[in-house]
């Protein structure tokens, strides 16, 4: 019975020595913004790969280019407003969003990746392989890139 016992099927977890990294280029042009949220997001923690592991970052790294160009459906580009706090009284700013597009388009995209990773110190690790750039150039022409295709 022991000796069963040992031969038994274990569940592999992945160490963080050996996760081999890669690196994906995404262009967000036209893409609508949640979609390429969530597929960044997946990418970032790893769940694209057979060894996940929910405690250990195995995921890989995202270059987002054209953030500039990024949509939304709807109405939420006339609706969405983005809310942030001075601690003041009456510091409160709503910042819509075709004004946060034109002028911090890297901040659009981050913002959205951030809201869809666990709120962990996992996820702050994570959000350090996200590069996010306005314009479809960027500095990391000599990196090995993979391109990730995102359905809009």
């Amino acid at each position: 019975m022991a000796e069963l016992l040992t031969k038994a099927m274990k569940t592999p977890v992945a160490k963080p020595a050996e996760i081999a990294r890669r690196w994906y280029l995404v262009d967000a042009d036209g893409v609508v913004l949640g979609r390429l949220a969530a597929e960044v997001a997946r990418v970032l923690q790893g769940k694209h790969k057979p060894v996940y592991t929910p405690h250990v970052d195995c995921g890989d790294g995202v270059i987002v280019i054209n953030a500039a160009r990024v949509r939304l459906t709807g109405k939420k580009p006339e609706q969405k407003v983005y809310f942030r706090h001075s601690g003041y009284v009456g510091g409160a700013k709503l910042i819509p969003f075709k004004r946060m597009l034109e002028r911090r388009p890297e901040f659009v995209v981050r913002r959205a990746v951030r809201g869809m990773l666990p709120k962990t110190a996992l996820a702050r690790q994570m959000l350090k392989k996200l590069r996010v750039y306005g314009g479809p150039e960027h500095p990391h022409a000599g990196l090995a890139t993979e391109s990730l295709k995102i359905e809009s």
